[in-house]
């Protein structure tokens, strides 16, 4: 098991995703060059944007996220 010195100290780095849930829809928005590369590979290309943002339903959010976090990518609210 590989520990994360962040979670020890009580910091956290500056997070490489935001999801802002609106409801029906929630908006995913990579802050770092890496998730935004996350974001090419994983996403399909067809994919709606909102500005920055890719608009994802509600029901697909989780699996997304949980996706995000396994690569080892941090996401805040």
């Amino acid at each position: 098991m590989q520990s994360d010195s962040f979670v020890a100290s009580g910091t956290s780095p500056t997070p490489d995703f935001e999801i802002e849930n609106h409801q029906s829809i929630s908006l995913l928005r990579a802050l770092t060059p890496a998730a935004e590369s996350w974001i090419e590979e994983f996403l399909p290309q067809d994919r709606i944007t909102f500005g920055s943002a890719v608009v994802v339903e509600h029901r697909y959010i989780a699996g997304i996220v949980a996706g995000i976090q396994d690569d080892g990518f941090t996401v805040s609210s």
